[in-house]
C-alpha cells in the first residue's frame, strides 16, 4: 500500500534519508538505491513510498518518488494537461563556492616548489615531485570513487583511508574533489581532520628539512 510523508533527512553523501513518519510512529529509513532513478531527495518534500518491514532493523521505505511525480504520471492521456500556460520552473540555486578552495591552490603551487627545490638540492629523491603529482591524481580518483558509490549504494571507501591520501601528501587533490564533486564538503568532523592532515604534512615534511639544513638529519 502506498503511503505519503515527508522526508526529514537526506545524507547525500552517505546516501540514506529518513521520511517522517506518522503520529506516534517510528521515523522511516530509505536508501538512494530505493528512490525513484532520475529524482533527487530534497528535506522537506513530500513523497510517495511503499513500507516494508526487515527483520530486526525497522520499518524501510522503498519505491520511493516525489508526491508531485506520481500524480503527474496518474494524468489520463486521454485529457491531457492545458498547455496554454505552463508552470515557472525555479532556476536551480548553484552550490556555494569553496572560500578556501584558491588558497589552497596557490599554496599547492608554492609547496611543489618547495619539493621542486628540495629536490634539486638532494634534500630529497628526485622522484618526490612526480611522486607528489601523481599522490593527488590518484586522492581524485578515491574521492570520486566514494562519490559514484554513494549515489548507487554500493561499498563506500572509508572516512580514514581518504585522511590517510591526505595525509601523505595528496590534500590539493582532495580539496579539489570535495569542490568540484561536492563531497564532504559541507560534514565539519570530515572537514576538520582534512585540515588536520594538511598541518600535520606541512609541518612534517617542513621539520625534515629544516633539519637537513641545521645539519640535525642527515
Amino acid at each position: 500500500m502506498n503511503k505519503t510523508g515527508k522526508v526529514i533527512r537526506w545524507e547525500a553523501d552517505r546516501g540514506f534519508g529518513f521520511i517522517q513518519g506518522t503520529a506516534g510512529t517510528q521515523d522511516v529509513f530509505f536508501h538512494v538505491k530505493d528512490v525513484q532513478r532520475g529524482w533527487t531527495p530534497q528535506v522537506g518534500q513530500v513523497v510517495t513510498y511503499e513500507l516494508v518491514h526487515v527483520g530486526g532493523k525497522g520499518p524501510r521505505a522503498v519505491a520511493v518518488q516525489g508526491a508531485a511525480s506520481r500524480s503527474a504520471a496518474r494524468v489520463p492521456t486521454s485529457h491531457p494537461a492545458p498547455t496554454r500556460s505552463r508552470a515557472r520552473v525555479e532556476p536551480r540555486t548553484p552550490a556555494p563556492k569553496d572560500p578556501w578552495l584558491k588558497p589552497i591552490l596557490l599554496v599547492a603551487l608554492l609547496w611543489a616548489a618547495v619539493l621542486g627545490w628540495a629536490s634539486a638540492t638532494h634534500r630529497l629523491p628526485a622522484w618526490v615531485v612526480p611522486a607528489w603529482l601523481g599522490l593527488n591524481l590518484w586522492t581524485f580518483v578515491v574521492y570520486w570513487r566514494d562519490k559514484w558509490a554513494a549515489q548507487r549504494g554500493q561499498w563506500r571507501t572509508p572516512e580514514s583511508s581518504l585522511h590517510v591520501w591526505s595525509l601523505l601528501g595528496g590534500w590539493p587533490g582532495a580539496r579539489i574533489a570535495q569542490q568540484v564533486l561536492r563531497h564532504k564538503s559541507r560534514k565539519e568532523a570530515f572537514q576538520s581532520t582534512y585540515w588536520g592532515t594538511v598541518l600535520v604534512h606541512v609541518v612534517g615534511v617542513s621539520g625534515l628539512l629544516f633539519g637537513q639544513a641545521r645539519g640535525l638529519l642527515p
